[in-house]
């Protein structure tokens, strides 16, 4: 995998110094990402990643960003001729002093690109540690993301690529980074908010351009899904799918090292997510009431 950066305005060097060692987006992980797919030379979603953006920035209490600086860099990636497959934004609270308290240097922001593709099915594992659906950082993409990639590792670490987590009432949240979605009694269910997870570009785009195809998908009530539901999966009385941007819609094959397989439904929603896809590069958001 090929990665080219831009930062402080202009496209960097392979070895150029980027990051202050004081920077807090790397000394207590003080910052936000967004990851956007490139399809075609395209960033896929980008006015609906701005817009999450945009909101995390707000949560966290940070400035507002100029998203025509984001929009600008990912133009000077693509200008580069790399054939990139995604971007990364980073952006942090800048330089700061020892300690959590946020100095006043101003935002650090980086922007990356990367080729390589997405695993063509999702091999997954329950993971035995609980998404804090209570935490002040829920829902947010934060780049204080030490306990996925403990996750992460877990996962890599029994033949998987993804690892569903439940929240810390058991009920279904998450992947460590995807949306999941569970096929079952003839409808598609997807935790909510609530549940602590995040609210994914891809979550969002399959929930209405499927609801609008006539797809029973909808969000379940809090403790609707659980953990303890997967059994079903493995059963084969369920099926389960995984979403993220890069992603999409991408069945589960494989759950706890059992096969398992694709449902209908599901199927039906990951085709009709692609071809609005094509149709429909930078969906616009939706409006925050």
């Amino acid at each position: 995998m090929t990665e080219v950066v831009w930062a402080g305005g202009r496209i960097r060097g392979a070895h150029e110094p980027i990051i202050s060692a004081s920077d807090h987006g790397f000394t207590v992980g003080d910052g936000l990402f967004e990851t956007i797919a490139i399809r075609d030379g395209v960033p896929f979603a980008l006015t609906r990643h701005l817009a999450r953006l945009a909101y995390g920035l707000e949560r966290l209490g940070l400035s507002p960003l100029d998203p025509g600086i984001v929009r600008g860099a990912i133009g000077d990636l693509l200008g580069t001729g790399q054939a990139l497959t995604r971007v990364r934004v980073t952006v942090t609270s800048g330089v700061g002093p020892a300690g959590y308290a946020r100095g006043d240097s101003g935002p650090t922001v980086v922007v990356t690109g990367a080729t390589g593709r997405a695993p063509r099915e999702c091999v997954a594992v329950r993971a035995p540690w609980k998404r804090n659906e209570r935490s002040a950082v829920a829902g947010v993409k934060t780049t204080s993301a030490g306990e996925y990639a403990v996750i992460a590792n877990y996962a890599r670490g029994r033949g998987a690529d993804e690892a569903i987590l439940a929240n810390t009432y058991g009920n279904l949240c998450e992947g460590a980074s995807t949306n999941v979605f569970v096929e079952r009694g003839g409808e598609i269910i997807t935790p909510p908010l609530a549940s602590g997870c995040l609210p994914g570009i891809m979550r969002g785009l399959a929930l209405e351009w499927g609801a609008r195809a006539g797809i029973p998908v909808r969000v379940g009530a809090p403790g609707e899904l659980t953990l303890a539901d997967l059994d079903e999966v493995i059963a084969g009385a369920a099926h389960l799918a995984v979403t993220s941007t890069v992603r999409r819609v991408q069945h589960v094959s494989a759950l706890d090292g059992e096969r398992v397989t694709p449902g209908r439904l599901l199927r039906e929603l990951a085709a009709h997510v692609e071809l609005q896809a094509e149709r429909t590069p930078d969906p616009a958001p939706p409006r925050r009431r």
